[in-house]
């Protein structure tokens, strides 16, 4: 029999209703981000200003994903949610304020050093920028660094309400933070020179991060009435969370230590490589946000709060591990199909207006074919890093998040710095051997992560005939995504869009329903088709 949950309901609630929760809210927040980027595109394009911006953004921006939501997710919902599982409520409360306080007083010194030390991060973490370049960076990173501190306290909002089983808030906060930096884009860009628009832009990501975090605070209240700020840090299930923190700071949190690297190298490649990698990273991060997180996320206090025998819960596992990466397969092997024979047709409707030339669609297309080289693994090995922490693991995925960044670092600067010289290609292609590596070193961390935890539960994984056929289904679209391309007129960006997507969407929804996938069933039904048997 399966392992014991807190409910029935509550096991069998996060494989379709709380995904979709965290799909929405995901969604929303993707599509506002793709929504700011656009109108950073039509003011900024590939400017020195823009590559001022989206360097400074990514230095203040790694504490958030460091200590925010990847490594506090990994390591405080496991505790809490195992307490709630317990009935433990109002001793959950409590570690969760201690934990609170004590995240508060780390961020409050880590923003207060990295306003300080901005010159020498810039030096860092942007080594290819001098001049007017460096200077706007450095303070641009002063200036959103407060603002990183306050996404980092949301996402301890996050956890409390994703082990409450409250998903589409803490997900969908984001959208008001995008909301107040497109705000200032529209109101401010028409005016401002780019220099000066960009500072402006700065402030009101502070301004959104404030936001995002107060609009979360009367639900957790509400889920959390005893939450108090305390300083119980020798209490045990507060130690836990903080032993648990370590790895998974690297562990969880090496899709950004990676995005940093290629930030670096991208820093020494010609102006508005950075921008140009920054408008990429927007649109392949959605179908690994969307598909890979919502189904990771969902998991997580699911998996957490799971009791029984050490065989009940394997069996119990490795069952939800093989329907969620047949989940994550069906939406993002389309995904990946599309950034390399559409890409261009995606950048250019998302991003080509005002300083946003054909150029740039062009290198973002490179950027996107280049990502998806490891976009499946990528979302797969977010599942099983769950699974890991789940299980209370924190270091064994610690161990292969290392091995990746190692991979990266290495393949990331022999692919975008060395290879074009070699083949005779110019420069500004490099930024897509950033992706292209950056998803060789993701296959090798999935490998790795999968074998681990076969070892430790049994088999688990999605049948090779299954992905193959996935794979048909979206050659398939592709093909048919191209040949519309190739036939249509001149028109407007977003209209050609729009006409190609769609035959490309209903050619694979189409094929895949031939195969018989399950996955297009609420498709289908909304369609008022039903599934084929």
């Amino acid at each position: 029999m399966p392992p014991e949950a807190p409910s029935p309901a509550r096991a069998a609630r996060p494989e379709g209703h709380s995904a979709l929760l965290v799909a929405i809210g995901i969604f929303l927040s993707r599509i506002a981000g793709l929504v700011r980027q656009k109108a950073m595109g039509h003011f900024l394009g590939s400017t020195a200003a823009a590559d001022a911006f989206n360097a400074a953004f990514r230095i203040p921006n790694l504490l958030q994903n460091l200590f925010g939501e990847g490594a506090l997710s990994a390591s405080f919902i496991p505790v809490y949610a195992g307490m709630l599982a317990k009935g433990q409520n109002r001793d959950a409360d409590r570690v969760a304020g201690a934990v609170g306080t004590l995240l508060a007083l780390v961020c409050a010194v880590i923003v207060a050093v990295g306003v300080y030390a901005a010159p020498s991060l810039v030096w860092l973490l942007a080594p290819g920028f001098d001049g007017e370049r460096a200077t706007l960076t450095i303070h641009l990173v002063q200036i959103l660094f407060p603002g990183a501190g306050l996404l980092v306290i949301s996402a301890w909002c996050l956890g409390i309400l994703n082990s409450h089983r409250k998903f589409l808030l803490s997900y969908t906060a984001p959208v008001l933070w995008n909301a107040a930096m497109i705000g200032a884009l529209l109101t401010y860009g028409p005016s401002q020179a780019p220099v000066t628009l960009v500072s402006t832009l700065a402030v009101a990501s502070v301004v959104g991060s404030l936001l995002q975090f107060v609009i979360q605070i009367p639900s957790v209240l509400r889920s959390a009435p005893n939450v108090r700020p305390g300083f119980r840090f020798r209490d045990p299930d507060v130690l836990a969370v903080v032993r648990n923190f370590g790895p998974a700071f690297i562990g969880r949190g090496v899709m950004q230590i990676s995005s940093s690297i290629d930030s670096i190298i991208a820093s020494l490649l010609p102006i508005g490589s950075v921008a140009v990698f920054g408008y990429a990273q927007t649109l392949y991060t959605l179908p690994v946000s969307l598909f890979g997180m919502a189904v990771s996320a969902a998991e997580l206090p699911a998996m957490s709060s799971a009791t029984g025998t050490d065989a009940e819960i394997a069996a119990w596992l490795r069952a939800r591990i093989g329907g969620g990466l047949q989940r994550i397969a069906f939406f993002v092997i389309p995904s990946a199909v599309a950034f390399v024979v559409l890409g261009d047709t995606l950048a250019a409707a998302f991003f080509q207006s005002g300083e946003f030339t054909h150029d740039d669609t062009v290198r973002v297309w490179s950027t996107l074919a280049g990502s998806s080289v490891g976009l499946l693994a990528q979302t797969w090995a977010r599942l099983y890093s769950s699974t890991f922490y789940a299980l209370k693991d924190t270091k064994t995925p610690l161990r292969f998040a290392i091995i990746r960044v190692v991979i990266t670092s290495a393949l990331g600067w022999f692919m975008a710095v060395e290879l074009p010289g070699m083949i005779g290609v110019d420069p500004k292609w490099g930024v897509a051997g950033l992706t292209a590596s950056a998803g060789m070193a993701g296959w090798v961390e999935y490998m790795l992560l999968h074998r681990a935890l076969d070892l430790r539960v049994g088999t688990t994984g999605v049948a090779p005939r299954t992905v193959m056929k996935l794979w048909a289904a979206g050659a398939l679209a592709g093909a048919t995504g191209i040949a519309a391309k190739l036939l249509l007129p001149a028109m407007h960006p977003i209209l050609t869009a729009l006409l190609v997507i769609g035959p490309f969407g209903v050619v694979y929804l189409g094929a895949t329903w031939a195969m018989g996938f399950t996955e297009a069933a609420p498709i289908l039904r909304r369609l008022g088709l039903r599934q084929r048997k």
